[in-house]
């Protein structure tokens, strides 16, 4: 495993871990999912110092939509 996805997969399990105490009846590997994706959005980046938080806001904020979106019985989409 490279130095680069050593370090993402650090970042996604600490950003997991955080928003598992938001979001406990998220399953773990649902969490890590859109932790992963929002990484691979923004690790392109020319900043990389910012990167856990703003994974972690995009995390949180689609967490919060699907949570709203479940609590209204609409269906959402992955």
């Amino acid at each position: 495993m490279s130095e680069t996805e050593t370090d993402k997969d650090a970042i996604v399990s600490a950003v997991a871990g955080r928003l598992s105490a938001r979001f406990p009846t998220v399953p773990r590997p649902r969490l890590e999912g859109i932790v992963g994706e929002e990484y691979d959005a923004l690790a392109e980046g020319r900043i990389t110092t910012y990167i856990p938080t703003l994974i972690e806001h995009g995390a949180r904020t689609r967490l919060r939509q699907e949570s709203s979106v479940k609590a209204s019985g609409r269906p959402f989409q992955t």
